[in-house]
């Protein structure tokens, strides 16, 4: 029931905050850890993605997901024709290994992409990781992906 408020609740804020300026459809490749190791879709201000994830949830310790969700995009920044920009978004993810196992967690997370060159970007941001019977892991979300662009 949560989960789907929050989904709600990103299309709400996507439609408040989303820009013409964006392109029209993006689908995107992503190389390292955010948001997943996979693909990307984007349309206007709102993505989906689904991947593999992995995250060091403790120093030396890999710990990896499947991860699939939704993106909000906003606020865009620069002048170029594909801008840089803020995003939020939230997403399922499913353990595979170590303590996840097998288990479901809800991923919360914030950041900002710059477009470096043509469709490379660059993205930083963090992720709140939620699980039952878990602390709440709040841990850094770098990426680097490479987008094509369609109006």
């Amino acid at each position: 029931m949560k989960q789907s408020i929050l989904f709600s609740l990103l299309f709400v804020a996507t439609s408040a905050f989303s820009q013409s300026r964006f392109s029209k459809n993006e689908l995107s490749i992503n190389g390292f850890r955010n948001p997943s190791i996979g693909l990307e879709y984007r349309h206007q201000g709102v993505s989906v993605h689904a991947g593999y994830y992995i995250t060091a949830l403790e120093s030396g310790v890999t710990t990896k997901f499947l991860k699939a969700g939704l993106t909000a995009w906003f606020l865009p920044v620069g002048r170029k024709e594909n801008p840089s920009s803020f995003y939020a978004g939230a997403s399922y993810l499913r353990g595979i290994n170590l303590d996840y196992e097998k288990e479901n967690a809800l991923g919360l997370e914030a950041g900002f992409r710059w477009m470096v060159w043509k469709g490379i970007n660059i993205r930083i941001g963090g992720i709140a990781l939620i699980a039952k019977g878990h602390d709440v892991k709040i841990n850094p979300t770098p990426g680097i992906s490479y987008s094509f662009f369609f109006r």
